[in-house]
């Protein structure tokens, strides 16, 4: 198949990444992906108060993150005012645009009339058909296009179907300012067509700038992409989702310890879908997608079932792939840089050998990390209350006893520890719980943890015994 389908994913940079745009990003990479073309990517930063290089970095940084690779450089709309002034030139001579000389004060006036007056059309035309010669000499003007002011403007959507609007009730929108900067609805125009773009998949927020931007091909004669708009993600009560719905940058899902897999496939089930299909993998999701699979109606964010699906993939995940995802997160975690500092190929061997117990009971890379506490723990150990509640004169004395019995296990494993165990309680009339549960304690400062003997095989003789001579009497 030939490169003939390019989709392009461009935020403006005036924020982190937030999940609406990760999922936008997806879904470009998605459809490009499947039929073997292109995703391109452009910062709109054209708002030059607002957009930061932070914002940018961090736009870039979470879509490596997510692993949503795009194709050529980035291309940032700021670099390309140049030509877009030269496309609003070229109207103005084509004559299908005009210079508009109205004044702050008139707009205003005028936008107030048309609310007072409930038109939807607030700029009245007044520079349309006057003579340039009659213009002030203390303003600078704007180019405004020259909008048909009958008829219909159609936009046939992959999502939401056939969308019209009335001529009448639309603007003659600005393409300059008068500095000459251009305006976003031309800048996006003129770089989509530039950029080959074919396909334009982006949220429903947009939908309004389609009516005016496919003014403006329809003025440049150039032909309009096909369109697909998204509906928006709302929050789990059906708002709009926002900053009190939770984590909203994709840097946060990251630090809050989900995979890049994981948020991948639960994003690209928000509101596509394809039949009951819950869990996809990669090659899966490219096979399958499609615009038709999307739905019109707003998909509502479930960080439950986000958790459940993460715990799916944790579980999924070979063991040494995690030991670099755990690693890879202390970078972004408040206690990240203690834990950091303490790994060394000692602890990456016992960290690798706990997994398969630590990852059965944990839904993100944070419950990871709180689950293998108890291998880069100092000693003493300093107990959690109801750890330390435990630690009865009685529970110390068992404990010593619980050493003196491991001691003399020489060949270390889990299984010859567990035998030693169970031959202690039988000996001393004990359930095996009576038994662990000090173990526990003394091993791992905790109430809970991995399987107890699992703990006693991570850790290694040397590391249990002198826990457990800490803790006894």
């Amino acid at each position: 198949m030939t490169n003939s389908v390019v989709t392009r994913f461009a935020p403006s940079p005036t924020g982190f990444l937030h999940i609406g745009g990760a999922r936008t990003a997806l879904f470009n990479w998605l459809y490009a992906r499947k039929l073997g073309g292109k995703m391109l990517l452009r910062i709109e930063d054209t708002d030059r108060e607002r957009s930061t290089k932070e914002a940018i970095d961090a736009i870039l940084d979470g879509l490596k993150w997510l692993e949503l690779d795009w194709d050529g450089d980035v291309i940032y709309q700021f670099s390309r005012a140049a030509r877009h002034r030269e496309v609003a030139e070229g109207l103005l001579a084509a004559g299908r645009a005009y210079y508009c000389y109205a004044t702050p004060a008139e707009l205003t006036a005028m936008r107030e009339k048309a609310r007072a007056e409930g038109r939807t059309r607030l700029y009245d035309g007044m520079w349309r058909d006057r003579d340039p010669a009659t213009a002030p000499s203390d303003v600078k003007p704007t180019i405004r296009l020259k909008a048909p002011q009958t008829g219909e403007t159609v936009i046939e959507d992959q999502v939401q179907g056939r969308v019209v609007w009335q001529n009448e009730n639309l603007d003659d929108l600005v393409l300059l300012r008068g500095d000459g900067t251009p305006t976003y609805m031309l800048a996006v125009v003129v770089d989509d067509h530039d950029m080959g773009v074919t396909h334009i998949i982006r949220g429903d927020d947009h939908l309004i700038n389609a009516a005016r931007q496919k003014q403006i091909y329809d003025a440049l004669e150039w032909e309009l992409p096909s369109m697909s708009h998204i509906p928006l993600i709302h929050g789990p009560d059906g708002s709009k989702l926002s900053k009190r719905h939770g984590a909203l940058g994709v840097d946060a899902y990251r630090a809050l310890g989900y995979l890049p897999a994981a948020l991948r496939n639960y994003l690209v089930r928000l509101g596509w879908s394809h039949g009951d299909q819950e869990i996809f993998s990669t090659e899966e999701m490219i096979d399958a997608f499609d615009l038709s699979g999307i739905g019109r109606s707003a998909a509502r964010f479930d960080f439950a079932k986000l958790e459940n699906l993460n715990g799916h993939y944790i579980r999924q995940s070979d063991d040494q792939s995690l030991v670099t995802q755990f690693e890879r997160v202390l970078d972004y975690v408040p206690e990240g840089a203690a834990l950091k500092a303490k790994l060394n190929d000692t602890t990456r061997a016992q960290l690798l050998r706990a997994m398969p117990s630590l990852k059965e009971r944990a839904k993100t890379l944070i419950e990871l990390i709180a689950g293998a506490y108890f291998i880069f723990a100092d000693r003493p150990l300093e107990l959690d209350p109801k750890a330390a509640a435990l630690l009865t004169p009685d529970t110390r004395a068992l404990i010593g006893r619980l050493r003196t019995a491991l001691e003399a296990v020489n060949d270390w494993t889990a299984e010859n520890t567990e035998t030693a165990m169970r031959n202690f309680a039988e000996q001393n009339n004990l359930k095996l719980g009576a038994v662990a549960q000090p173990l526990r304690v003394a091993l791992t400062g905790r109430t809970t943890s991995p399987g107890i003997f699992d703990v006693l095989a991570v850790l290694g003789r040397q590391e249990c015994l002198a826990r457990l001579a800490d803790q006894a009497v």
